[in-house]
């Protein structure tokens, strides 16, 4: 077995898609921006309950290569699908818009051109090459890095002065509402707010954010992203289930969002009392994962700022057991993959990302992600599952121009 081939030289993927616009427009960009996939090292549904969430951003990222034009078309091109779409500027239409057709991959850029549009801003039309080397569906926000280079760009040709943070609003309004995807702000602010060597610490009620020096590698220690090639999406049920069921419990208790739930135990008290049988007892799961998820993010800050790095591995599995069984977002093939993991000699591991599919992360001591990895890809041959992909990673820079 052998891990993730190579993501290939950031030059070359550079050149790649300069080339590539060159072929779909007939003449050079005004410039390319890149936006990177992130991982969530710690704080999974506690976004869209105000409370705090900690990622980074990876080296594997979108491109998308821009030049203003000279009427209001917007054309869109995929080096990765081979696919080009071209649409108006009075022509978006929003996932709930009358007749609005089936969303595709283009929705992704074009909804961040609308959302500019939607909060105020004066665009025209583009034209738009991308192409990204983060593994799609696989709980890595892929699509908040073609959303967060769209929305550089946008901001860059058309002097548009909006902050990171609005930039990244503006990124999961696109998401929300032009897609139809019921996401929190974690993807997009990591995709634009990470720097390199760090992890993005956010409280997700005031937005203020801290950088968490993450030098891994000088404790002696690597992160292992596991792949289990189950394809995962927001948009459906299940998401949309999970925040519901926090809005609802929310309202039970009388707070804001589930952060501001002190008591844990009273909490869920009150809830039982407020609703009976299996809803109730459903309700109860979904708090206490939110609660003691904010709690174990603080942890994990307050470790890693003390750079004692290997006493997050707990923390890490405790999360997973909370997804597993409280929230109820993993599935056979993520939890084989923390569960082998560990037994191959991970200090910690856990889901990251949404849920229902996509990437495990896993704490290792330096240079045993390779042999980790192969041993989850001989548990899932055993288990009949396909087979699964892995690399380790290093935190990234987030949302900037290139060239």
């Amino acid at each position: 077995m052998s891990p993730v081939v190579a993501e290939q030289p950031h030059e070359e993927r550079v050149k790649a898609v300069l080339d590539g616009f060159r072929s779909a427009t007939g003449r050079d960009p005004d410039g390319v921006w890149e936006a990177a996939g992130r991982v969530n090292l710690i704080g999974e549904h506690t976004d869209y309950n105000d409370g705090f969430v900690m990622p980074f951003a990876l080296t594997r990222s979108a491109l998308v290569a821009a030049s203003r034009r000279q009427d209001d078309r917007v054309q869109v091109t995929s080096l990765d699908l081979g696919e080009r779409t071209s649409t108006g500027l009075d022509e978006f239409s929003p996932f709930d818009s009358p007749g609005a057709p089936a969303r595709v991959w283009s929705d992704y850029l074009v909804g961040c051109l609308w959302a500019l549009q939607e909060a105020g801003h004066q665009i025209g039309g583009l034209d738009l090459v991308m192409a990204s080397s983060v593994p799609v569906g696989a709980g890595l926000s892929s699509s908040a890095a073609i959303e967060c280079a769209t929305v550089a760009a946008a901001c860059d040709l058309f002097e548009l002065d909006i902050s990171p943070i609005d930039r990244a609003k503006i990124a999961r309004h696109a998401e929300n509402a032009y897609v139809g995807a019921p996401t929190g702000l974690l993807d997009q602010a990591a995709s634009t707010l990470c720097t390199e060597g760090h992890a993005l610490f956010m409280d997700c009620r005031s937005l203020e954010t801290r950088q968490v020096p993450l030098d891994l590698p000088a404790a002696g220690l690597e992160i292992l992203v596991l792949d289990t090639r189950t394809p995962h999406s927001h948009v459906d049920g299940e998401y949309a289930a999970r925040r519901a069921a926090c809005d609802r419990a929310s309202e039970l208790l009388g707070v804001e969002a589930l952060r501001d739930v002190t008591d844990l135990e009273g909490a869920l008290a009150a809830v039982g009392a407020g609703v009976s049988g299996q809803e109730g007892e459903e309700l109860i799961r979904r708090v206490r994962h939110v609660v003691t998820e904010d709690e174990r993010v603080l942890q994990v800050v307050s470790l890693a700022e003390q750079g004692r790095f290997r006493d997050l591995a707990p923390l890490l599995d405790a999360s997973h057991a909370s997804m597993r069984d409280d929230f109820e977002i993993t599935v056979p093939t993520v939890d084989l993959a923390v569960e082998t993991a560990r037994q191959a000699g991970a200090l910690g591991a856990r889901m990251t990302g949404g849920g229902f599919g996509g990437c495990v992360i896993a704490l290792c001591e330096a240079g045993e992600g390779e042999r980790i990895g192969a041993s989850v890809a001989e548990a899932f041959a055993e288990a009949s599952f396909g087979e699964p992909t892995w690399f380790t990673v290093v935190p990234a820079a987030g949302a900037r121009r290139v060239r």
